[in-house]
C-alpha cells in the first residue's frame, strides 16, 4: 500500500451540539444558510441554527432538492455573488451538502459552473464550508465528494477536490428523530454500498482496510435488523458509520470500484429514482457479472460479515447475502420493482446510456463501459 490521508474536517458529534457552529465560523463572515425542503424548520433544527448565527450577517437559501438540481444551486451562486456572501452553512442530508461544495467552489469561478461538475475545469478556490447533518448516508459532511445533477440534460455528475471538504460538521443525532423511515432504510443502504465500493474488489492484504471495513458492514446489518429510529443509541451508531464509510480511509492506498454509484446516477437522473435504490438494483446485477474479478472478497465477506461456511458456492451464496439485506430492508433490487418490467420498456434508458460518452473505464479492473453497463441493467430487469 501507498497513501497519504488527511481529513481536516472538524467533527462535533452528539446531542446539543449544533451550538458549537457559533465557535467555527469567523466572527466577520456574511453566511449564506442553506438547506432543503424546509422540514428543519419543523424539528426544531432551524431555530437552533439561527440562534447560533445571532451575531452573524447571514440569508438563507432554501429549496435544494435530493440529488441536487444544477439549475437550482444557479440561484443560489446568483445570490452570494450578488449578497457579497463569504461562508456556506449547509444544514440538511448529504444532497444539500454537495450542493453547497458547487456554491463554495462555483462562487470563486468566473465561467461556467458546469465545467467544475464535469471536471473540465479544476476546483482552484473555494468559499470555506460547515455543516450541520440532519441525514446519515453519504458521508458528504467530511469527504471533498459532490454529486450534481443537470435536470436539462438528466445528466447526475460528480466531482471532487480537497478545497469543498466541510471544514467542520455537526452530527446531532437528534436530528434524525423525525426523518421518514424511508430516507434512514436509504442511508443504511447508501453507507452500506459505499464501504462496498471500498471493499468488495479484490485482496491486497489490506487488513486494518478490510478489518475497518467488514465491522462498518456488520454494524450496519445490525442496526437494519433492530431499526429503532427513536432509540438514541441506534441513532449515534448509524450516524457514525454512515460518517466513517466515505471520510476517505477506507479506499487510501486500495483498489476502489465505484460502477455500482456510477450506474446508479444514471437512473437517478433518467427515472427520478432514490439514489439508494438505484445502488440496490444496481449492486447485486454486477456483482454477479463481475463474479470472477471479486470472488476472492465475496467469499471474504461472505465468512467475515455474514458468518457463511466455507463451500464451493460461497462468493454466490454472498451476493445472494447482500441481496436479501436490502429485500429485508424493503428496497427494490430488481428494476421491475420501479416500473421498468421488461426489454421495451428499457430501450429508451439503455439508448442514453449509449450516448454518455464519459461512461467508460469504470471498476476495480476498468472493464466496465457501455456494453458491459446495458448488459448488467438487463440482468436486473
Amino acid at each position: 500500500m501507498l497513501f497519504s490521508f488527511q481529513n481536516p474536517t472538524a467533527i462535533f458529534f452528539g446531542r446539543g451540539q449544533i451550538s458549537a457552529i457559533t465557535d467555527q465560523i469567523p466572527e466577520n463572515a456574511r453566511v449564506l444558510l442553506a438547506y432543503g425542503g424546509g422540514s428543519i424548520k419543523k424539528n426544531g433544527v432551524y431555530n437552533q441554527v439561527t440562534k447560533a448565527l445571532h451575531k452573524y450577517q447571514w440569508q438563507e437559501f432554501s429549496g435544494i432538492e435530493p440529488n441536487p438540481h444544477y439549475e437550482t444551486l444557479l440561484e443560489a451562486i446568483a445570490l452570494v455573488k450578488e449578497e457579497k456572501l463569504d461562508y456556506i452553512l449547509a444544514v440538511g442530508g448529504g444532497s444539500v451538502v454537495d450542493g453547497c461544495k458547487l456554491i463554495a467552489a462555483a462562487c470563486c469561478y468566473e465561467g461556467e459552473p458546469w465545467d467544475i461538475v464535469t471536471r473540465k475545469t479544476p476546483v482552484e478556490k473555494a468559499l470555506p464550508l460547515g455543516c450541520i447533518l440532519t441525514l446519515p448516508a453519504t458521508g458528504s459532511e467530511s469527504n471533498g465528494n459532490s454529486v450534481v445533477t443537470k435536470m436539462a440534460t438528466r445528466e447526475k455528475r460528480a466531482f471532487g477536490s480537497p478545497l469543498v471538504r466541510p471544514q467542520f460538521a455537526v452530527l446531532d443525532p437528534d436530528t434524525m428523530k423525525t426523518l421518514p423511515e424511508r430516507q434512514l432504510r436509504n442511508g443504511i443502504v447508501d453507507a452500506f454500498v459505499h464501504i462496498c465500493e471500498q471493499y468488495l474488489t479484490y485482496p491486497v492484504e489490506a487488513m486494518v482496510h478490510d478489518g475497518y471495513a467488514e465491522t462498518l458492514l456488520k454494524t450496519l446489518i445490525k442496526l437494519a435488523n433492530s431499526f429503532d429510529q427513536q432509540d438514541d443509541e441506534w441513532r449515534e451508531n448509524l450516524m457514525l458509520a454512515a460518517n466513517q464509510a466515505l471520510n476517505g480511509f477506507l479506499g487510501a492506498g486500495v483498489p476502489t470500484d465505484w460502477a455500482t454509484h456510477g450506474i446508479g446516477h444514471e437512473i437517478t437522473a433518467y427515472y427520478g429514482t432514490d439514489h439508494a435504490a438505484t445502488l440496490s438494483i444496481v449492486q447485486p446485477s454486477l456483482l454477479r457479472a463481475q463474479l470472477k474479478q471479486k470472488r476472492g472478497k465475496l467469499r471474504q465477506m461472505g465468512r467475515n460479515v455474514f458468518g457463511l461456511h466455507e463451500n464451493p458456492f460461497l462468493a454466490e451464496q454472498t451476493i445472494d447475502a447482500i441481496e436479501n439485506f436490502y429485500n429485508k430492508l424493503h428496497m427494490p433490487t430488481r428494476l421491475s420493482h420501479i416500473g421498468v418490467g421488461n426489454n421495451e420498456q428499457l430501450k429508451p434508458f439503455l439508448k442514453t446510456i449509449d450516448s454518455r460518452d464519459y461512461l467508460h473505464d469504470m471498476g476495480e479492473h476498468a472493464n466496465i463501459s457501455q456494453k458491459e453497463i446495458k448488459e448488467i441493467l438487463v440482468h436486473a430487469l
